[in-house]
């Protein structure tokens, strides 16, 4: 964050993630027919407490999880051992604990044995969509922003990033201004951050909910979620779309880039058909560089190993198998990933924000992918 973070990353928590997400409105599900608020349906090793509103669950064998057997888990493991910091913290109907001590007895170096540990301790079930029956849905993609930026506002560096108002930190107001009232009033004076070059790339970086700024000395100057003006996020992409500004085929974070340079004097406006608008804060110093954003779970996500997904559908922190395909291809893309962040715009039973990583390469992966999927939620026996 998701998805600031989290994932809206927290924006993935309040947005999310993956400026991909608020391109997209689309969802879906996966697997057998069920009534809403169906339970686990278990033989004596299923668990029977958990159950969703908008999701079925279907108990499958490992031989049905397309990929198990030929993803490297030893990749995985470090997110797993991540989803253990904080799941043991948590009190849950589900035997986290237990299966999480019992991740103390592997190497993670060892992948016949990490396998072993998840056949050995958890099941699988199919995720369908309840209402739909469908056990096929949308995967997005998010990532981590990073950009150039200074402290101080500068002839290159002139897009601001801010803080929560001083005035708001007692109470917000009630309805809060939009994006476009916020711009205009003059309360954001003084709540600077940083300032970066791009305003279409500091708008994602709000959609995200999380970032990196390079700053001119060297140092990493990281940003997380603080919270918004809690309007609704609403779409550029769709509002470029509605006024047959962009193509379909355009709807992505490098389409709408591009329309932006097109079109420098409506950028603005533009930015405002999103009314809602993200605070950052500064998180610590003393944090690696190369960590992840903290996802809704409190913990660092993993590049290519973290998800979010919607909580209505499934428990945050669940190991969950993926299948589905890379962006704007047919290659697959099949692996144990961890439901550690969540964002308003993850929706649905089948649904997940995939989590690329730092940096303008894991953007230009994230702003693409918009893959049908499926998902096998893992839950401790």
């Amino acid at each position: 964050m998701s998805k600031l973070i989290s994932r809206e990353t927290a924006l993935r928590i309040l947005l999310c993630s993956v400026f991909v997400i608020s391109i997209v409105s689309l969802l879906a599900a996966c697997s057998t027919p069920s009534t809403r608020g169906s339970a686990y349906r278990s033989s004596a090793a299923a668990p029977t407490s958990y159950s969703s509103s908008i999701a079925s669950f279907r108990s499958v064998s490992w031989q049905d999880l397309p990929g198990w057997q030929e993803d490297d888990l030893t990749q995985a493991w470090p997110a797993w051992l991540k989803s253990c910091d904080a799941l043991r913290k948590r009190n849950s109907e589900m035997n986290w604990r237990q299966a999480c001590a019992q991740a103390g007895n592997v190497s993670g170096r060892d992948e016949r044995a990490i396998r072993q540990y998840f056949e050995g301790n958890f099941q699988a079930y199919e995720v369908r969509n309840s209402a739909t029956g469908n056990e096929s849905g949308l995967i997005t993609g998010y990532y981590e922003p990073v950009m150039n930026g200074s402290q101080t506002r500068t002839a290159t560096y002139s897009i601001a990033l801010y803080g929560l108002p001083n005035a708001w930190k007692g109470s917000k107001p009630s309805p809060a201004p939009t994006r476009a009232e916020l711009m205009s009033s003059g309360v954001l004076r003084g709540s600077e951050i940083a300032w970066v070059q791009d305003p279409v790339a500091a708008a994602f970086m709000q959609i995200q909910g999380s970032g990196k700024i390079r700053l001119e000395d060297g140092r990493v100057l990281r940003l997380g979620y603080a919270g918004t003006n809690d309007q609704p996020f609403k779409s550029f992409a769709q509002w470029l779309l509605d006024r047959k500004e962009i193509t379909r085929g355009e709807a992505t974070m490098q389409g709408i880039s591009a329309w932006a340079k097109r079109n420098p004097g409506r950028v603005e406006e533009m930015l405002n058909a999103n009314p809602r608008f993200v605070f950052f804060k500064e998180l610590p110093s003393n944090v690696s560089p190369d960590l992840g954003p903290n996802g809704a779970l409190g913990v660092p996500l993993t590049a290519e190993r973290s998800i979010a997904i919607d909580l209505k559908a499934m428990p945050l922190g669940a190991p969950v198998f993926l299948s589905t395909t890379k962006p704007l291809s047919s290659q697959i893309l099949q692996k144990l990933v961890m439901a550690q962040d969540t964002g308003k715009a993850i929706v649905g039973g089948v649904r997940a924000d995939y989590y690329w990583g730092s940096g303008d390469s894991a953007g230009e992966l994230a702003g693409r992918m918009k893959q049908d999927g499926k998902m096998w939620l893992l839950l401790p026996r």
